[in-house]
């Protein structure tokens, strides 16, 4: 028998020459379901908001909770009161399981309060909440004060109030959120008291904040939901426009200052389940070179959540989607949390 080191030599060249391991492929794309979340105790989720928990694993969704199947409430009593609902997917968002509702902590809060409307981010290993307070439920309509409050969790479920952001009015709401390449942030929201205009403000650490007030590029039209985000090499910035013809107004921008309106998406209604309406407040994740856009359409009081791809129209620079097409999606975990799957 010949010694062991003399096949030292063959077997070091098989091992390095063998071909290396392929990388595991992401699962296939599943067909989201139409919708992909109902809300199932009031039936009326609005205003999603989504980001991934890498401890779970899952996509978690927090949405404005609207009380739409609560009987004998006068007025708009049904839009106040909310709380604010988690739904989480494990599938890369074709379907999405109710989780429960968020703890808000704010000392300050009264009994009855309102909460709508959240963005949240990631830095640093903290969750960031921005979030709507309206102090009290009201049935006479929309003329009582709402504010802009910032809130932290390590967890995604118990969140702590923190301050109320210096905004230019006492009739603030709907921010949204996101992380510039120089490490800053840059929150947009809904000014009510100036004609519902598009307003923004800048921070450099998610805590201190400064703002800059209405965008004139940006507030053609009376609209609420700002939503930012950076794909194909350009900024993008959906409202949600408040008057007919509704829809989402898009912009885009090359320095997140300057914006040109570059048309309206889902302002048809499509003709799905629970889809036959106009789409209202955007949340746009990107996944890869993809992107999709979340919203929610409103059936008499009832709504849900939909989610249709986004597609990059390079001829006219703009972009577009089909509601009514099938959507096919596998969410993948992002590189960088802080970008909050807002930024490629």
């Amino acid at each position: 028998m010949k010694p062991l080191y003399l096949f030292l030599p063959l077997l070091l060249l098989a091992s390095c020459c063998s071909p290396a391991a392929a990388p595991t492929p992401p699962p296939p794309d599943k067909i989201a379901a139409k919708p992909p979340f109902r809300d199932p105790l009031y039936d009326r989720a609005a205003d999603p908001t989504i980001i991934y928990h890498p401890d779970d694993k899952k996509w978690y969704m927090f949405y404005t909770n609207r009380r739409a199947n609560v009987p004998n409430l006068n007025g708009v009593a049904w839009i106040h009161g909310t709380p604010i609902g988690i739904a989480t997917s494990a599938d890369g968002g074709a379907t999405w399981q109710y989780l429960g509702q968020a703890k808000i902590n704010y000392k300050d809060a009264v009994p009855d309060a309102t909460w709508w409307a959240p963005a949240v981010v990631e830095h640093n290993g903290l969750y960031h909440m921005y979030l709507v307070y309206v102090p009290g439920t009201f049935a006479d309509g929309w003329n009582h004060p709402r504010y802009i409050i910032h809130l932290t969790s390590k967890d995604l479920l118990t969140w702590d109030y923190q301050s109320t952001l210096p905004l230019s009015h006492f009739k603030v709401i709907d921010p949204g959120v996101i992380r510039l390449p120089d490490g800053t942030w840059r929150l947009w929201y809904k000014d009510e008291a100036t004609g519902s205009s598009c307003n923004y403000a800048d921070s450099p650490d998610l805590v201190t904040w400064t703002d800059h007030g209405r965008v004139p590029s940006l507030s053609d039209r009376g609209g609420e939901a700002p939503l930012a985000f950076h794909w194909q090499g350009h900024y993008w910035l959906m409202r949600d426009i408040t008057s007919r013809p509704n829809g989402l107004a898009l912009y885009r921008s090359d320095d997140a200052l300057n914006w040109a309106r570059v048309g309206t998406l889902l302002q048809t209604p499509g003709t799905g389940p629970d889809d036959t309406a106009v789409g209202h407040h955007p949340e746009v994740i990107l996944s890869g070179d993809r992107a999709y856009l979340f919203y929610f359409a409103q059936i008499g009081r009832r709504s849900s959540i939909q989610v249709t791809e986004l597609h990059y129209d390079a001829k006219n620079n703009t972009l577009t989607c089909d509601r009514d097409s099938p959507t096919l999606i596998n969410l993948q975990p992002p590189k960088d949390l802080e970008s909050n799957s807002k930024f490629n």
